[in-house]
C-alpha cells in the first residue's frame, strides 16, 4: 500500500556541476585525456548515473576507473562504452575471461599477475604498468620495473603498446616535496626505458596543486577522482578555493520545534545542557543514514539560508540542533547537511574524517534525486 509518506532525507545530485568540475580538471591541464574515477559508487554518488552523465562525447570523459571486475561489468551492462581501467587489476586468472569479454583494462601491480598473464593463451589485453614510486601500496618498486616492463612486452597475452601509471601519496600537502620526488622518479624510469605511450599520474591533487610546480605531474592521462565530486583535495582549502561545485546536497526536515529550560539535557547521555531557556529542533537525519556519528556539538547545518549548530550526540534516525538563531524555523522546514550553501570540508572537520568519507557512508535509506541544469 502507498500511503504517500517516504522519509525526507535525500541527496541531491547536481549533474551540471559535476560537468562543471570535470572542465575544470581539462582547463589546468590542457591536451590531457581524462580517466574519470567513479570507483566506490562513484563516490557514493551512485556510478551508473554518473558515468552516464560523464559519457557526452564532446565534452565527458574520456575513459572511466574503477576498482574491481564487478563494478566495471555494471558500467559495460548498462551500456557504458568508454573504456574503463581496473585499478586493482585482477587476481585469479578466471578474471581475463571477464576482461576481454568486457573490453576492460587491468592494472598489473604483481608478479602473481604477471605469472598469470605468461601462462596465458587469449587474446592480447590492454594494461596498465603501475609503477610505486613511493605509496607503497600497489606497484612495481622502481628497480623491479624494468624486469615487469620487459616481461609483460614480452608477452603474448599483452596488447601493444603498454601503457603506465603511478600513484602520487601526498599531493594534497602542497608544502611536501616528496611529490616531486615521485614525479622525478618516473620520469626517470619512462626516460631509461624509452617509453613514449600512455602515462598517468595525476590525481585530483596533482591536477589542481602541482602542474605548475612539477610540470612531469601528469601524463597523458588525469585521474581525477574527488575534484570532480566538488571536495577540496587538500588539507588546507575549500572546493570554492578551485572553482569546483558541490554535487551531491544532503539535506532533510525538521520534524519538530520543542523549547527546553536552561539546564535541561538533550540527547544520549546528557552531554548537552541547554545554556538557557532556549528552542532545540530535531532533524530527520541519522548515522543510520550515513551522517557521522562523531560529527560534534557546534558542527553547523543551514535552514532557510541561516547556519546553527548540532546540539548533543548524533542518534541513528535524528540529531538535535540550537534554533537560537533561528527563530522562524518550523516543522517541515529543509535542513541541508551539506552541500550547496555548506561546504562538505566543514562538516568532516568536525567529524575527524575526510569528505570522502562522507560522501561514501550515505546509505541506501537516503533517496537520490538527480538533476542536470
Amino acid at each position: 500500500m502507498n500511503c504517500g509518506l517516504s522519509r525526507t532525507t535525500r541527496a541531491t545530485i547536481n549533474l551540471s556541476n559535476l560537468k562543471h568540475n570535470l572542465s575544470i580538471a581539462r582547463q589546468n591541464v590542457a591536451d590531457a585525456h581524462c580517466m574519470a574515477i567513479i570507483k566506490a559508487n562513484g563516490y557514493g554518488h551512485g556510478m551508473v548515473p554518473i558515468a552516464q552523465a560523464l559519457s557526452d562525447n564532446g565534452s565527458g570523459a574520456d575513459a572511466f576507473g574503477v576498482a574491481c571486475l564487478e563494478e566495471a561489468i555494471s558500467l559495460r551492462e548498462a551500456g557504458i562504452a568508454q573504456r574503463i581501467v581496473l585499478l586493482e587489476g585482477f587476481i585469479r586468472a578466471d578474471d581475463l575471461n571477464f576482461i576481454r569479454g568486457y573490453n576492460l583494462e587491468p592494472v598489473i601491480h604483481s608478479h602473481h599477475q604477471l605469472e598469470i598473464l605468461e601462462a596465458d593463451n587469449g587474446k592480447p589485453v590492454q594494461c596498465w604498468l603501475k609503477v610505486d614510486t613511493g605509496m607503497h601500496r600497489l606497484g612495481f618498486p622502481v628497480n623491479e620495473a624494468k624486469d615487469a616492463y620487459q616481461r609483460l612486452m614480452n608477452c603474448e597475452s599483452v596488447a601493444k603498446p603498454l601503457h603506465m601509471m603511478t600513484h602520487l601519496a601526498n599531493a594534497d600537502d602542497r608544502d611536501d616535496m616528496f611529490t616531486q620526488q615521485q614525479c622525478i622518479q618516473f620520469k626517470q624510469l619512462v626516460d631509461e626505458l624509452g617509453f613514449d605511450d600512455e602515462k598517468s599520474i595525476a590525481n585530483s591533487a596533482g591536477i589542481l596543486g602541482w602542474n605548475q610546480l612539477c610540470p612531469n605531474s601528469h601524463g597523458q592521462w588525469l585521474r581525477p577522482g574527488i575534484m570532480l565530486y566538488g571536495v577540496s583535495p587538500f588539507i588546507d582549502s575549500h572546493a570554492e578555493d578551485h572553482k569546483l561545485k558541490p554535487v551531491m546536497t544532503l539535506s532533510s526536515e525538521l520534524i519538530a520545534v520543542n523549547h527546553y529550560k536552561k539546564g535541561d539535557a538533550v540527547g544520549y547521555g546528557g552531554i548537552y545542557q541547554c545554556e538557557e531557556d532556549m528552542p532545540i529542533g530535531v532533524v530527520a537525519i541519522g548515522y543510520g543514514d550515513g551522517y557521522p556519528r562523531h560529527a560534534a556539538s557546534g558542527t553547523p547545518v543551514l535552514i532557510n539560508n541561516k547556519e546553527v549548530t548540532i546540539v548533543g550526540r548524533v542518534s541513528m534516525d535524528m540529531i538535535t540542533v540550537d534554533l537560537r538563531e533561528c527563530a522562524d524555523a518550523k516543522a517541515g522546514d529543509e535542513v541541508i547537511l551539506w552541500g550547496e550553501g555548506l561546504p562538505i570540508e566543514d562538516i568532516a572537520d568536525s567529524a575527524g574524517t575526510i569528505g570522502y568519507e562522507l560522501l561514501c557512508g550515505v546509505t541506501t535509506r537516503v533517496n537520490f534525486v538527480y538533476k542536470d541544469e
